[in-house]
């Protein structure tokens, strides 16, 4: 596995595996790599010939009273798993090669990027929007590789390619969650033992209103109704939203197409470490059936 820090050497290396005709797969992470990171890697290396990671904590997609400080950090670990899984390029620039002195062109996807968790987070986006397009044009992949537990991120990356004519496929991957059914992620590792335990409550929630879908409710204000009651079963976590939305453009939805479907999402504060999750409806739940990793426990609390 290369390892490389620059542009320049990650443009010139991505190029020559282009020239040799292979099809290059990039999955853009934070660091501190845990297994929904690596299935990302593994669908990327089954569609791919060649698979570039990168890991770089980007601080423009954080506001100031968020977490960049403390964003765990495992560089030395995660190059390790990568190794393991076969990774071709790890690409691990610092702050100064992507953001150098003068640089003041930033990208913004209109509309999408201040709906559901963009309305939360004032500019998250724009800082995904534009670093993810550098790192689209530095490896020039056929491919990129993305968690639907960030499905905001992936409807506004998926608009962005469309509008500014990015040759690749952006491809959406399941969910990977623990055995609770809690989806995991980087800032899990933040919440205390009886704070992990309260984060269970989540995808409890997610799944009561599944359930009801899948018994033939439609109608968003139901849904919504049944998540915030199972979400009320632990007081101490604070609910900044529960919705139901169109999952390609964000809006608030009164109707779930049975057919197209819709999506539910909720962010959380458990303690001080903020989570989301949500979960696509429509082809009746098909997309549970087809990936066991990504299924919502059943028995929620009624």
């Amino acid at each position: 596995m290369l390892v490389l820090d620059t542009i320049e050497e990650t443009r010139s290396a991505c190029r020559a595996l282009r020239r040799a005709g292979r099809l290059v797969g990039l999955v853009p992470t934070m660091g501190a790599l845990h297994p929904g990171h690596l299935s990302l890697v593994r669908a990327a290396k089954a569609a791919c010939d060649a698979t570039v990671v990168s890991i770089f904590v980007n601080p423009t997609q954080f506001a100031p009273h968020e977490d960049l400080e403390k964003y765990p950090r495992a560089f030395a670990a995660d190059r390790d798993a990568l190794e393991r899984e076969g990774v071709d390029i790890l690409f691990a620039p610092a702050v100064a090669e992507m953001y150098p002195p003068g640089a003041s062109t930033w990208v913004e996807v209109g509309g999408l990027s201040d709906r559901g968790e963009g309305a939360f987070r004032p500019g998250h986006f724009r800082g995904v929007a534009t670093i993810v397009s550098k790192l689209f044009h530095i490896v020039g992949p056929s491919h990129a590789f993305f968690g639907q537990k960030d499905a905001a991120q992936l409807a506004v990356l998926r608009r962005m390619a469309a509008d500014l004519n990015f040759d690749l496929e952006i491809v959406g991957c399941p969910t990977v969650r623990e055995a609770d059914g809690l989806a995991m992620s980087s800032r899990n590792k933040f919440l205390s033992p009886e704070e992990r335990r309260q984060a269970a409550v989540i995808p409890r929630a997610l799944r009561a209103a599944c359930d009801l879908a899948a018994g033939g409710e439609t109608r968003a204000p139901k849904l919504i109704d049944a998540m915030r009651s199972v979400m009320a079963t632990e007081p101490q976590i604070h609910v900044e939203y529960v919705s139901a939305v169109d999952p390609g453009t964000l809006r608030d939805l009164d109707e779930m197409d049975g057919e197209a479907g819709g999506m539910l999402a909720i962010a959380a504060l458990v303690g001080t470490t903020r989570l989301i999750d949500n979960v696509s409806l429509g082809r009746g739940l098909a997309g549970f059936a087809a990936n066991p990793s990504a299924r919502l426990p059943a028995g929620s609390p009624r």
